[in-house]
């Protein structure tokens, strides 16, 4: 058989298996915008790379997570109208613990919607993609930043790790992941080899219709 159609076969191989799993792969792909959809992420930026600025960080997240500010909220819109309510008062609670510290730095606190690279906290990982969040500014907001899942609260205070030396960096509190996401989502976050080559292959096929209905809209717009 020539090479051209040992191509046509392969292709026709590749074709099918994808025919024959589209059901999971919507599926799975669906299950991760939900997953997205549902949860907000802490976004805490320090001042600078300083050790005592990543210190601080460190001791403002504590402190956040400490005063379980979503405990309340039933869902991500829960979440988020709580966090609107409280941003004033998110920036003065972090910017009480500074001064406790000896610090004259300013916060803002703000809820947006950005992108997040996969991260991993604990035995569970984050996949990428876009989040909303509250980020926290610490003075200039140059320095390594620190992640999070604020609601649900999967994180724990650095009670548990040690938060002088800046060695805790993400811990999750696994009962509470189980409460809070069905058996397939904990799949998805505690096995994300699984799941990266087609939930890329899902965000690129969203990113092509997204596009397409832009230009349909501005076709529309412009006829």
């Amino acid at each position: 058989m020539n090479r051209p159609s040992w191509r046509i076969m392969a292709a026709g191989l590749v074709l099918a298996v994808l025919i024959s799993n589209i059901g999971s792969f919507v599926d799975d792909g669906r299950r991760l915008d939900r997953l997205r959809g549902g949860v907000l992420r802490l976004h805490i930026l320090a001042n600078s790379d300083s050790a005592r600025d990543q210190r601080l960080k460190l001791t403002v997240r504590d402190e956040l997570l400490r005063r379980g500010l979503f405990s309340d909220a039933d869902c991500l819109e829960e979440a988020e109208a709580i966090a609107e309510d409280k941003l004033t008062d998110i920036e003065n609670i972090a910017e009480t613990v500074l001064r406790r510290q000896g610090s004259a730095d300013r916060v803002s606190a703000e809820l947006v919607t950005m992108r997040f690279g996969e991260r991993v906290y604990g035995d569970m990982t984050m996949p990428a993609g876009t989040y909303r969040a509250l980020r926290i500014k610490i003075g200039r907001a140059e320095g390594h930043n620190w992640w999070c899942v604020m609601y649900p609260p999967l994180c724990l205070p650095a009670a548990c790790g040690d938060a002088a030396a800046g060695k805790l960096d993400t811990v999750t509190d696994t009962a509470a992941e189980e409460e809070c996401f069905d058996e397939k989502e904990l799949d998805i976050l505690r096995k994300p080899k699984k799941y990266r080559v087609r939930f890329a292959i899902w965000d690129k096929i969203r990113e092509l219709l997204d596009d397409d209905v832009v230009q349909n809209d501005k076709n529309k717009d412009n006829p």
